[in-house]
């Protein structure tokens, strides 16, 4: 209702499209003290949001000043702006003084409103509606007006015709700010049933910049989407790290249209950024539809083809509303020119009654027996001036009354043939269409959006992974390095910090898997393609940058993998010796946020933590240079939460140093506090049953000192 009593009241104001503007807050003024008495801002709110172009297909009202702006600037307030009915916001109107349309009491009964517009243009398939109400909502989408025409044409000329053969003029919803809508099933559900999902995407360039590399530039943003917020949510994702491989984000946007610019860094894969983009941003959005409408003061959800009857029925009254208006009218005015002809043919003897006649009501009197006139013909007779009286004003009469009865032969033909009014509405709708119709912004993908896997992107290829005692991680590729011979100086493989030194370094697939469990016993993970790859001269980005892991937190152990499993295994070793078996699979939702892998007791902290089989052993080897040999099978598999059991009986001053997983054949090294190592072979070892102290294989003193790691 507010949006029909805006447009009557702007209509009543006089503000047609060839007017001059009005304030704004007349118009709200008006409205809401004849017609709608509720606050001012919902009035002013609606008004704003009919002359918005990026919020209507088709804008019924132009406006002058601050109307507000797709970055969501609000408007100036309504005493600063002014408007006027738009061109096509006049069609919503037309008609309405030929008694088109009821009129019924306003608020307080002191005038009359209409209870609907005559509206010759389809508003509600063409500019969509959207809005909530007590139980109900409504979100249909906008329309291009040659589509639409071009289906109502199709139903007129054939009643029958099916949802599918209308789609075939109808290719989809057509939003005022573009976009791109991917996929055919949810345009189908939504014309069938009157409910789908539409997957609209931003529409984008690839463009190359000087220095070779490229940018993203999106034209076109979704229907609805506030650009300030879109581009302050990209913000946010890059400096999140959620977003990988922008270097520079820039809103250029101006008068000409969108364009909101991503420079990629060098090296970044143009296609992997796009998905990260359609998947974590508003850039791909899903449109919900949903056709509800009042038919007869119920609401109903509708299909495509009940849209374009309903629409096509107004229509029907209207016109034939209409049309006896206009011959009721055209009857009256050729009742008129019938007495004017009589007396232009006895015009001699009418002005010798009217010159004769004491006055006009016995003149009226005495032409009316004479001529067997009606008081109304009498009336014009009397109120004829004498310029009319010459032959050339007789000639136009006597056209003018040909004119009228070829328009009543017309009329009385049309609305005795209700087959003749569906043309009209159809030659109208199609001239419509011909006068405002306009090209289509929104493309219509047939296929469904296809989410791209990032790992089908990057081959498989070995990296080095360098993670520093400062917390510093990288990839490099091993093509950087090369063979050298015995005596070879080697490469420099990162630009550590002073005082900071390579912890750890593995070889892994970048389709790997790499577990970090941290000293208070939280697991995250990271695909190795995460991990920003850099030249060897490089000092990475340090591991909090990646996951969310807290200041007094440190990383304890890293595992890496190719796939979460039931059959693979996670054997963690805590400070007091408790050891703890999971299954890979149990980590999946782990990611970058964590979660917990092991409950420590008070006072104890994570160790270490190695990969296994389900029929590996490990050595358990303490500070004091006591070392254990146990089979796996001895560890029961245990949930993520649980505390574990223990490993090795350590005593009182002792603390577990490392647990390394026995590899035949091989052997291990320890190394003490003092920088001294101790190579021993596993073949010195025997298993023994978990909880026991093991054998000793080092005996520290101040000189060496005690065992911090065993690799």
């Amino acid at each position: 209702p507010v949006h029909r009593r805006l447009l009557y009241a702007m209509d009543e104001l006089g503000l047609r499209s060839n007017a001059t503007t009005k304030k704004s807050a007349r118009i709200t003024g008006d409205a809401m003290g004849k017609y709608h008495p509720h606050g001012d801002q919902s009035l002013y709110d609606a008004l704003v949001r009919m002359a918005q172009p990026f919020s209507l297909r088709y804008p019924l009202v132009q406006g002058q000043g601050n109307f507000g702006s797709i970055d969501g600037d609000p408007p100036a307030a309504s005493r600063y702006t002014e408007a006027k009915l738009s061109k096509i916001g006049e069609e919503m109107l037309t008609d309405l003084d030929k008694e088109t349309v009821d009129f019924v009491p306003n608020y307080d009964e002191s005038l009359k409103e209409p209870s609907v517009l005559p509206s010759a243009i389809p508003n509600l398939l063409i500019n969509g509606s959207s809005g909530i109400a007590v139980g109900m909502a409504t979100n249909m989408p906008p329309h291009n007006l040659r589509e639409i025409a071009l289906a109502i044409e199709a139903f007129i000329d054939d009643p029958d015709i099916t949802i599918d053969v209308l789609m075939k003029n109808i290719k989809g919803p057509d939003f005022p700010t573009g976009g791109i809508i991917y996929g055919l099933q949810g345009i189908k559900d939504a014309y069938e049933t009157g409910r789908g999902r539409l997957t609209v995407r931003g529409r984008f360039i690839i463009e190359t910049m000087k220095s070779g590399r490229e940018q993203i530039v999106f034209t076109e943003i979704p229907y609805a989407l506030n650009k300030t917020m879109l581009v302050t949510r990209i913000a946010e994702l890059v400096r999140e790290k959620q977003i990988d491989g922008i270097s520079d984000l820039r809103d250029e946007s101006d008068r000409e249209g969108i364009r909101i610019v991503l420079e990629l860094r060098k090296g970044a894969i143009t296609k992997i950024v796009l998905n990260q983009l359609f998947m974590r941003t508003p850039l791909q959005s899903t449109f919900g539809v949903i056709n509800l409408a009042l038919v007869d003061g119920v609401p109903k959800c509708l299909n495509l083809k009940e849209l374009i009857y309903y629409f096509v029925q107004h229509r029907f009254e209207v016109v034939t509303r209409r049309s006896k208006f206009e011959l009721k009218k055209a009857e009256e005015r050729a009742h008129i020119l019938r007495g004017l002809v009589i007396a232009l043919g006895n015009i001699d003897e009418v002005v010798a009654i009217i010159k004769s006649s004491k006055n006009i009501d016995t003149a009226k009197t005495r032409l009316s027996e004479r001529f067997e006139l009606t008081e109304a013909q009498a009336q014009a007779i009397v109120d004829m001036r004498l310029g009319r009286l010459t032959s050339l004003e007789t000639e136009k009469i006597l056209a003018e009354l040909k004119e009228i009865e070829a328009r009543i032969e017309y009329l009385k033909g049309l609305l005795s043939d209700p087959n003749s009014i569906r043309q009209v509405i159809k030659q109208e709708i199609h001239d419509l269409a011909e006068k405002y119709g306009d090209d289509r912004r929104t493309e219509i993908v047939p296929n469904q959006v296809e989410q791209i896997n990032i790992e089908d992107l990057i081959k498989p290829e070995e990296m080095v992974i360098l993670i520093s005692n400062k917390g510093f991680i990288k990839r490099i590729s091993v093509n950087q390095y090369k063979s050298q011979g015995r005596g070879g100086k080697g490469s420099n493989s990162a630009a550590l910090i002073e005082e900071d030194f390579v912890e750890q370094l593995f070889i892994a697939n970048t389709h790997d898997y790499i577990l970090f469990i941290s000293s208070w016993g939280k697991a995250y993970w990271l695909k190795v393609l995460e991990i920003p790859e850099t030249s060897k001269q490089a000092r990475g980005p340090h591991i909090r940058s990646l996951l969310a892991i807290s200041e007094d937190e440190e990383i304890s152990a890293i595992v890496d993998f190719s796939d979460f499993s039931e059959k693979e295994y996670i054997l963690m070793g805590t400070l007091k010796g408790v050891v703890k078996k999971v299954a890979t699979s149990e980590f999946a939702n782990a990611k970058t946020r964590g979660i917990i892998g092991i409950t420590l007791d008070k006072g104890d902290r994570l160790i270490s933590a190695v990969l296994t089989q389900g029929s590996d052993e490990v050595v358990l080897i303490s500070r004091r240079g006591q070392a254990l040999r146990i089979h796996e099978s001895q560890v029961r598999k245990m949930g993520r939460t649980a505390r574990g059991v223990r490993g090795i009986s350590l005593h009182e001053s002792d603390e577990l140093a490392a647990m390394l997983r026995v590899e035949p054949n091989e052997s291990m090294l320890i190394i003490t506090q003092n920088g001294f190592g101790k190579r021993v072979s596993y073949q010195l070892f025997n298993v023994h049953s978990r909880g026991t102290k093991g054998q000793t294989i080092y005996s520290p003193d101040e000189f060496s000192g005690e065992v911090v790691k065993g690799v």
